[in-house]
């Protein structure tokens, strides 16, 4: 069931659904987040369950403010509180020491906790009412099946888990991908997976060099959407330059042009499309429009069918670091 997030109304049922220990679908700038009261373990349960995520693979807590982070957390460094300061609400995803007594489910047991405060306005809203209900955070990993491609939009998330659940329509998410998130647990801020907010600004906010994760990987914590093998589409995900695209396409059989399209393209380089089973689309020149269009744009891919979808690496300068990250998971 779809609801107008600018509805009142709508909000407040969302609200009272998480109140009552059951899933809501909430959008928010990156991608639509499948929530749940944070702090009930049975309704954090029904996450892991509808998604078929393990069970110890940590959620991000979704805050209203920077205030809801004391419900959650016990240890907030100075460079963290920064980095709210400058991000928050925005994709942002902080990992704090957990308080023992909360959130545990929520954490995948370990000891500590993404927490995020989302700058969507139907978000915002629906934290601002559960809070007032009684739900201090919810806990919203993507609302997709586990491992598969992140919703951009209210239908997305009706395909994945019906008309069942309710869902709070916010439009096309703005950002596309999901957040960057910082481990701060560790003295120095370690960056876990990128997304729109660069490791540029982290350090510029923060004063401090970013760390990545390779080089406390024995002690960093597990955190959301950073397995190898993630942000799939059904169909086969291939990787390459423009060259080795073309002389892909040249190579298949023209006897084969028509017919259902078996193979998709997403390039910025101009290609000689030698069937129509080939589909095309242009990955665009900017790095934030490509993260905004990418779900997307592998979602429809395997709505009309393709088996095969070879995508053009996009540049290796800073600005592309999120949307590399989802490509190189997706064809792992």
């Amino acid at each position: 069931m779809i609801l107008d997030g600018r509805d009142p109304a709508a909000i407040a049922a969302a609200a009272q659904a998480l109140q009552a220990g059951e899933l809501v679908g909430l959008p928010t700038e990156t991608v639509y987040g499948l929530g749940a009261d944070a702090t009930n373990a049975a309704a954090v349960a029904k996450i892991f369950a509808a998604k078929g995520r393990p069970s110890d693979h940590p959620l991000i807590v979704h805050v209203a403010d920077a205030t809801g982070v004391a419900h959650f957390a016990c240890d907030v460094p100075a460079f963290a509180q920064q980095l709210m300061q400058a991000f928050w609400p925005g994709p942002l995803t902080l990992i704090l020491s957990r308080r023992p007594e909360v959130g545990a489910a929520a954490a995948g047991g370990q000891d500590s906790i993404g927490l995020r405060c989302p700058a969507h306005p139907v978000a915002h809203a629906l934290l601002l009412a559960a809070r007032a209900l009684g739900v201090p955070g919810v806990a919203a990993p993507s609302a997709n099946k586990f491992g598969r491609v992140s919703p951009t939009s209210a239908a997305h998330v009706q395909s994945e888990f019906g008309d069942s659940l309710l869902v709070l329509d916010g439009g096309a998410c703005t950002v596309g991908i999901e957040s960057t998130i910082i481990d701060c647990t560790r003295g120095a801020p370690v960056l876990l997976r990128p997304g729109q907010i660069s490791r540029a600004q982290v350090q510029a906010a923060c004063g401090l060099r970013l760390l990545s994760k390779e080089e406390l990987i024995a002690q960093a914590p597990r955190a959301s959407g950073t397995l190898e093998s993630h942000y799939a589409p059904n169909a086969k995900v291939r990787l390459m330059d423009a060259k080795a695209l073309q002389t892909a396409l040249d190579m298949l059989d023209p006897d084969l042009a028509d017919g259902p399209a078996t193979i998709a393209v997403y390039a910025r380089a101009v290609l000689r499309l030698p069937s129509s089973r080939v589909l095309y689309r242009r990955m665009p020149d900017d790095a934030a429009a490509t993260a905004q269009q990418l779900f997307a744009v592998l979602r429809d891919f395997d709505a009309q069918g393709v088996r095969l979808i070879w995508i053009e690496p996009p540049p290796g300068t800073p600005a592309w670091e999120g949307v590399r990250d989802r490509l190189t998971r997706a064809a792992a």
